[in-house]
């Protein structure tokens, strides 16, 4: 059984069961900066599961306990999410039981992506959260010695790349982990 949020004064109810598909209580804060290549994955995914979508700056970081289900996303910047994410998620008090995703995009892909989720899944896990998910995938770079020519991945986050994070998404809302490495 589960009620839809239609606003953050309702609580969800719900019953998760492995498989079936329900819109649970949740939010995505997402830092997307140069090209909002972060943007369009976190876009995707919030039409899936329903959820907001908010920035660093209009989050509460004491709130973040009142939701099942939160997604952290940002682009690489120098081998890190971004700071003001990072800032938020020093900010957010221990909490029990609250279920979390990693989403993010870099001029690389692939599994050498797992060395900037690292970091953030292990905070993230010292404030209490379950880590259910990570999606990454190469993004438009234009960073460095990229600029000069034109930058990296262009295109990219693509059709595919996009197709593949609704993937994601269905995964989260069926609550089946999912671990996604895009080359």
């Amino acid at each position: 059984m589960f009620t839809w949020l239609q606003s953050t004064k309702i609580r969800v109810t719900y019953t998760l069961l492995k498989g079936a598909c329900v819109q649970v209580n949740s939010v995505i804060i997402l830092f997307s900066y140069h090209h909002k290549n972060t943007e369009k994955i976190a876009e995707v995914i919030a039409k899936v599961i329903g959820s907001e979508i908010k920035t660093p700056a209009q989050t509460d970081p004491s709130s973040l306990a009142n939701f099942d289900l939160v997604g952290f996303g940002s682009g690489v910047y120098y081998n890190k999410f971004g700071k003001e994410l990072l800032e938020v998620l020093e900010k957010i008090p221990q909490v029990t039981g609250k279920k979390a995703f990693i989403f993010g995009t870099s001029g690389r892909g692939g599994n050498g992506a797992a060395k900037f989720h690292r970091s953030l899944k292990e905070k993230l896990q010292s404030k209490g959260f379950t880590v259910v998910g990570e999606f990454h995938c190469p993004g438009f770079d234009t960073w460095g010695p990229f600029k000069i020519v034109g930058g990296a991945n262009k295109g990219r986050p693509n059709a595919d790349d996009l197709k593949q994070a609704k993937t994601f998404a269905q995964s989260l809302q069926k609550n089946e982990p999912s671990v996604l490495y895009i080359e």
